[in-house]
This record gives C-alpha cells, sequence and structure tokens, in this order.
C-alpha cells in the first residue's frame, strides 16, 4: 500500500464520521420537533455505512487485484427512523390533537451521546490514521534526501 492510498482511507473514514456526527446533531437539534415541512414531527435519522474498495491510481491503470483487500468507508445515505411517535399530554400545545396529545420523535439522548461519542473516536482514529500517514511520508523524504 502507498502514502496516497493510505490517505485515501483515512480521508474517506473523516468524511463518512463528519456525516454521521452531522446526523446526530440534527437529531439532538430537532428533538422536541413537532411540525416538519413533510408534516408531522420530526422522524430520527441515521446514517448509513458501505465498505469500498481503494485502489491507487497505479493500481486503477495497472488493474492490480492484489490490494482488492483495502477497503476505505462510504456513505450509503441518511435513513428516517420508523420508531413510533412519543405522544404527551399537552392539551394547551398549539399542535395538540383533539384529545390532547401533542406527537414528539422518539429521539433518546443518551443514545444519540453515545452515537456521538462513537462518531467522534472513529473521527479522531481516521485523523490520527492520516497523521501518521503524513509523518511517514516526511521520515521516508528525509531518509531520500540523506
Amino acid at each position: 500500500m502507498d502514502f496516497m492510498t493510505a490517505l485515501d482511507i483515512g480521508a474517506s473514514g473523516l468524511k463518512a464520521q463528519r456525516a454521521n456526527l452531522n446526523v446526530i446533531s440534527m437529531n439532538m437539534a430537532n428533538i422536541r420537533t413537532t411540525k416538519t415541512a413533510e408534516g408531522g414531527p420530526y422522524r430520527r435519522k441515521s446514517v448509513s455505512f458501505e465498505s469500498t474498495p481503494v485502489y491507487s491510481p497505479f493500481d486503477k491503470a495497472m488493474d492490480n487485484q492484489l490490494n482488492r483487500d483495502l477497503h476505505g468507508v462510504k456513505v450509503l445515505g441518511v435513513t428516517s427512523d420508523n420508531r413510533p411517535f412519543r405522544q404527551a399530554y399537552e392539551p394547551h400545545h398549539p399542535d395538540a390533537n383533539d384529545q390532547g396529545y401533542v406527537f414528539y420523535p422518539d429521539i433518546n439522548v443518551v443514545e444519540e451521546m453515545t452515537n456521538m461519542m462513537q462518531a467522534m473516536r472513529g473521527y479522531e482514529a481516521n485523523a490520527q490514521s492520516v497523521d501518521s500517514v503524513k509523518r511517514m511520508f516526511q521520515k521516508a523524504l528525509m531518509i531520500g534526501m540523506g
């Protein structure tokens, strides 16, 4: 594996975890949203990931199959959760139904914070990986010049 392929793998992980953190933040920000543009309460969202092969430009040009075990991360998409809404009896709320119940998204703060910590750890691991590749590249340059 060359330096550029290692950087591509780390960068794909950084990009995926950034997307995950954005969606988690959106869930936390909309925890009490009772009405969206689509109608109804906000639906919790989650990010789907996929492992993808990563090839360097040289590998693509030479159609080398030796590196096919190298995988990066790709965001497949953002999906809406189908959990039932949480009901709260608030008869004076403007979005209350005829019985006085308001429907809120079923978003668990502890679950979202756990997901956020996990995404942050993944982001940190990928950032450390990119930093390690940079240091190795710098050492290789110093060896080559010395």
